[in-house]
């Protein structure tokens, strides 16, 4: 069984480094939603994405090789089970 599906509980410094390098969904402030692979983050909330898919109201609109976004827009990241399941 992969990490993702243990029922342990863990700090959100260890969620995060278990998720780099790994499918990822950030949702905005705004509401939009970025999916793509986790490069890197800092204490900011900063995040860097590849391969990332930019969706409003769940369609897809853009395709970016590499995005950044700043922190003080996130409001929530987590990881995209159904692309980890997949794999």
């Amino acid at each position: 069984m992969s990490e993702y599906g243990k029922n342990t509980p863990r700090s959100p410094t260890e969620f995060l480094k278990a998720i780099k390098g790994k499918p990822v969904v950030v949702k905005l402030n705004s509401g939009v939603d970025y999916r793509g692979i986790l490069n890197c983050l800092d204490g900011f909330m900063n995040i860097a994405m590849e391969q990332t898919e930019e969706y409003v109201n769940g369609q897809l609109k853009r395709k970016y090789g590499d995005c950044f976004l700043r922190g003080n827009n996130v409001m929530y990241i987590c990881a995209d089970m159904s692309k980890i399941l997949s794999e």
